[in-house]
């Protein structure tokens, strides 16, 4: 299995203390690569594998997140819940903190809005006030809460700081869906809903250290990448409407940018392996791109590697023994050679919608061992083979009606999933 040795040293080097390999504390896993090197259970129920099951108040597309014996996971109440408006100003956000050995709720902190916040209409019925990932660097944990703000609390709780980022809306009005993640002393927020700009807070006190403004950071929902060059530099990798861009992460400062099939709305996060991005998504024109990192200006004549019609809109992709797999929103799974963009293998997820409620497949996938685990919003979780023939090996489902929007976390042979009613744990201690 392939995976991105600089990016796991990455990860560790951007924290205070040193990270355990089995945590899984931001949005994709270590470095956001969606992989892990555990195995989980291959069939699971509501009797079989099932460790625990913990109610949530309410609900939210946000992942959870594993560190060391505790589980974090955020999610929403008071408006926008099951279809009623109401009064925005009863919205509350919430991150829970859960025991990971039984699953009880060790504390919860509520959030208060920002107000007006964006109206419960159009795609924020899809998934709601609570869609960024919390990240933690096992000292404090790290929220962004769209016009409220990016958060910081410590591991009993206590709020640390609150810094706003701008009270905008993107002009489609659909509220943010970018988490944040953590480079040296900076927590780094994709803030193109609220203020068209990339954010870098101290994340001892969430005082702003850069800002990066762009007007066509508009509807770019994806959550930042960072990738190590071989030389041992480090580029933050935004994707954005038609283009896609590498920063210095220390100090905003745009280093180069290309020309991408990806524009209109552009959701998944970009992948990275070797020194390569590969940048996907776009609506109503949507593609792959694979561009070589380290150029400086514009590089679209000189480090695009390949550009292919072939994309998800919505969930991100994983690169896994030099090929990139993901599953569209529509329930396709995708092999692709890494170095060629050629297509190996597509084929549709035995799944269906369920009463025509939005598309099949929000949540992106992730890799465990040897297995590719497909989270599907109402018709279970399929597991497929990590190989060009992207064989389905099972679809497990558990006894909840309610939306899986969520990508899932593992951590210690342990798979965590979210629904808009529950979070559950799969697998053993």
């Amino acid at each position: 299995m392939l995976f991105s040795r600089s990016l796991a040293i990455l990860a560790i080097i951007s924290a205070p203390i040193l990270l355990r390999a089995e945590d899984w504390r931001q949005f994709r896993g270590l470095g956001g690569s969606a992989i892990s090197h555990d195995t989980v259970p291959a069939d699971w129920s509501d009797t079989n594998h099932l460790a625990w099951k913990t109610s949530l108040p309410g609900p939210g597309t946000s992942s959870p997140i594993v560190v060391d014996d505790r589980v974090f996971i955020t999610c929403y109440t008071g408006f926008g819940v099951d279809g009623q408006t109401g009064d925005s100003s009863k919205l509350k956000r919430h991150l829970l903190c859960l025991n990971r050995k039984d699953g009880r709720i060790l504390w919860m902190v509520d959030v208060a809005p920002v107000l007006p916040e964006d109206p419960y209409r159009g795609f924020i019925a899809e998934h709601g006030y609570a869609s960024s990932t919390p990240v933690s660097d096992g000292e404090a944990v790290y929220v962004f809460f769209g016009k409220s703000g990016v958060l910081a609390f410590d591991l009993t709780g206590r709020q640390l700081w609150q810094t706003e980022v701008g009270r905008e809306s993107n002009r489609k009005g659909w509220g943010s869906g970018s988490s944040p993640l953590l480079y040296k002393n900076m927590v780094l927020v994709n803030a193109s809903s609220e203020s068209h700009s990339i954010r870098a807070l101290d994340k001892k006190t969430g005082k702003e250290i850069w800002k990066a403004e762009a007007a066509t950071l508009n509807l770019s929902f994806g959550t930042p990448t960072l990738v190590e060059l071989p030389e041992g530099k480090v580029e933050l990798i935004v994707a954005a409407p038609g283009e896609v861009w590498g920063l210095n992460p220390d100090t905003g400062k745009l280093l180069w940018y290309a020309e991408v099939r990806a524009a209109g709305n552009v959701c998944p996060c970009v992948a990275t392996a070797n020194g390569v991005v590969y940048v996907m998504g776009g609506f109503e024109s949507r593609g792959t791109t694979a561009i070589r990192a380290g150029g400086r200006d514009d590089v679209t004549k000189t480090h695009v590697l390949w550009s292919v019609a072939q994309s998800s809109y919505v969930p991100s992709p994983l690169i896994a023994n030099g090929r990139l797999y993901w599953v569209d929103e529509n329930g396709k799974a995708t092999c692709m050679n890494a170095a060629t963009g050629s297509v190996e293998k597509e084929q549709r997820l035995p799944i269906q919608n369920q009463n025509g409620r939005g598309k099949p497949v929000y949540a992106s996938i992730v890799l465990a061992g040897d297995k590719l685990i497909a989270v599907t919003r109402h018709t279970g979780v399929c597991i497929l083979s990590a190989t060009p023939q992207l064989t389905v090996l099972v679809t497990n489902r558990l006894n909840d009606d309610s939306d899986f929007n969520a990508t899932p976390a593992v951590s210690q042979g342990q798979l965590f999933l979210r629904s808009n009613r529950a979070i559950y744990c799969i697998g053993g201690k």
